[in-house]
């Protein structure tokens, strides 16, 4: 029997390679980070604000600017912490934590962006009955499942991982911590493990994947029977942010995961894991707000809204 002694904490090495850039990366990441609560923000507050935004469509779009600053804010502050410290160290227990929550965001994710393309389908496909059955309940209900089921597949998939004996090398190869890294650098053989993280791999990403193309199958042949050159145009148009975005997050997930290992996966892994757990959320709200123009007139009366408040504010002290 092996002598083990458990690690109690695991080293970040996503920039590890880079230590002279830290202070760059710092300002770098800090924008971004920013960038990404303002726009969200701002995206949720102008949905909020105006009634002609309370559809379905919007109602799952905010549903997504909420997730988009839960999985940014799962990873970014503790980045900007490890950067400003110069310490890229984190104890297994905020590890595990932030497996949790990394998990939920990427389940629920995946869920949402299939409950908007299950959205458009109605719309354009079945036009007169969009609004009998994508009613308030029906909404409610589908954002509360994809919420629910985010929560409890990131319990079944990492529970057992916190369970794993970890006695060395500590080191993961992530600016943040996930369930993929973690596996590699246990003592054991995380059989399990593997086999629910590609069942879970395969239910939330593949499937729900087949889903949305298979929606967007019909949304196309019905486009395509409009009759008119600006009715395809305004039907695509109501299409085009959220197939922006499921092309960014599931390019870069099928990139992340379904690509052959080579001698430099590292550094790729960890560019790739960037993209889609930091740029991918601050690029989000500005594809929705550049191509859809109730919402950029909804943002700009928020804008002002807010100004006039602040400086209403200034004006009373």
């Amino acid at each position: 029997m092996l002598n083990e002694t458990r690690v109690n904490e695991f080293l970040l090495l996503g920039l590890s390679t880079y230590p002279k850039l830290w202070a760059e990366f710092f300002v770098l990441f800090l924008t971004l980070y920013l960038m990404t609560l303002l726009g969200n923000s701002l995206i949720i507050t102008a949905i909020a604000m105006d009634s002609r935004l309370q559809t379905p469509m919007y109602f799952f779009l905010s549903n997504l600017s909420i997730l988009e600053l839960c999985y940014t804010s799962v990873t970014m502050p503790n980045i900007l912490a490890s950067l400003l410290k110069n310490s890229n160290t984190i104890s297994s227990s905020a590890c595990f934590a932030q497996t949790y929550l990394f998990t939920l965001c990427a389940t629920t994710e995946c869920l949402i962006l299939t409950m908007m393309a299950y959205d458009r389908y109605v719309a354009i496909c079945i036009p007169l009955r969009y609004m009998l059955i994508m009613n308030k309940q029906v909404c409610l209900g589908l954002a509360a499942m994809c919420w629910f089921c985010g929560v409890l597949n990131s319990v079944i998939e990492t529970f057992p991982v916190t369970l794993l004996p970890y006695c060395g090398p500590n080191g993961v190869d992530r600016m943040y911590c996930e369930i993929e890294p973690l596996l590699k650098l246990s003592c054991s053989d995380p059989y399990l493990n593997k086999i629910l993280m590609s069942a879970s791999a395969i239910f939330f990403g593949i499937c729900c994947l087949i889903l949305i193309l298979i929606s967007y199958v019909y949304i196309t042949a019905a486009i395509l029977r409009i009759p008119s050159a600006e009715g395809r145009r305004k039907a695509f148009s109501t299409c085009a942010s959220h197939i922006t975005v499921v092309a960014l997050y599931y390019g870069a997930l099928i990139f992340m995961y379904l690509r052959p290992t080579s001698s430099s996966s590292h550094k790729m892994d960890s560019m790739v894991s960037t993209i889609y757990c930091i740029v991918i959320p601050v690029l989000n709200p500005i594809i929705y707000s550049l191509r859809n123009k109730e919402v950029k007139r909804s943002l700009k009366k928020a804008i002002e809204k807010c100004f006039l408040i602040a400086c209403k504010g200034l004006w009373n002290k």
